[in-house]
């Protein structure tokens, strides 16, 4: 029998928590002016909390960064810290994860993510090119979490979705026919830390993703070389009173 997980509301399932919310902008706050309403991203105050050494490489990555914000969530479950989001950054993309031609910015890039997810933080991580709504609750059932592909649009659920798939959520369990996910471009609290029934997250679900089994080994600390880059400043959580850690 799979471990069964406190579950994140009264109801009992396989839900993993507490997966505190992180975001892919610095400020919260300013997530639905950036997603909604044209507001650059390079004049968000808080910045420089993600650990980027400038305004304006902030503003070009920040949208590329939901995976990582994904495995930061992940590391701060089992770890109770994790790196700023520029070092994993820095990370990935010597790794393979991400790729620049042109200026343009390719990535998360499965493969070689899965291999530095393993490599520097001991977190065994598997690549899903297809995924169906039934594999996806078998994993969970198995006590992974999945970086789940999904439509941007999840973040207003009352909406049809311009398409499936490229931008990725965190998928901390189902239970009850209901999917309890945290999405790091959430626009408000709700958002950030979602449950929607499974028809209406499968409407969204682009079929692909990367699970994690954060039962392994942990913490660990990485090389620096390895995986914190140039800056080795880690977000830490405090340990709540409710939820249980991963055995």
């Amino acid at each position: 029998m799979p471990t069964k997980f406190q579950c994140c509301t009264e109801a009992p399932g396989r839900v993993h928590s507490p997966v505190p919310p992180l975001t892919q902008y610095a400020s919260p706050d300013l997530i639905d002016a950036i997603a909604h309403h044209g507001h650059d991203p390079a004049d968000d105050p808080a910045w420089a909390n993600s650990g980027a050494p400038t305004q304006q490489e902030y503003a070009r990555w920040a949208p590329h960064l939901c995976g990582l914000v994904c495995m930061q969530m992940a590391l701060l479950h089992r770890d109770w810290e994790t790196p700023t989001l520029w070092s994993l950054r820095e990370g990935a993309a010597r790794a393979g994860a991400y790729e620049v031609t042109d200026g343009r910015i390719k990535g998360l890039i499965y493969a070689p993510f899965v291999e530095y997810a393993a490599l520097a933080y001991r977190m065994p991580a598997a690549v899903h090119p297809t995924l169906s709504m039934s594999a996806l609750m078998e994993l969970c059932e198995t006590g992974r979490m999945v970086m789940a592909s999904v439509s941007k649009d999840i973040r207003t659920p009352n909406l049809t979705p311009s398409r499936k798939g490229g931008h990725l959520v965190l998928v901390r369990g189902i239970c009850d026919e209901r999917v309890y996910y945290n999405n790091p471009s959430g626009h408000s609290a709700q958002a950030r830390k979602a449950v929607l029934p499974l028809d209406t997250f499968e409407r969204f679900f682009g079929g692909r993703g990367v699970s994690l089994d954060t039962r392994s080994l942990g913490p660990s600390t990485p090389p620096a070389s390895t995986a914190t880059g140039t800056s080795g400043t880690v977000v830490r959580g405090a340990r709540p009173g409710g939820g249980q850690l991963c055995p």
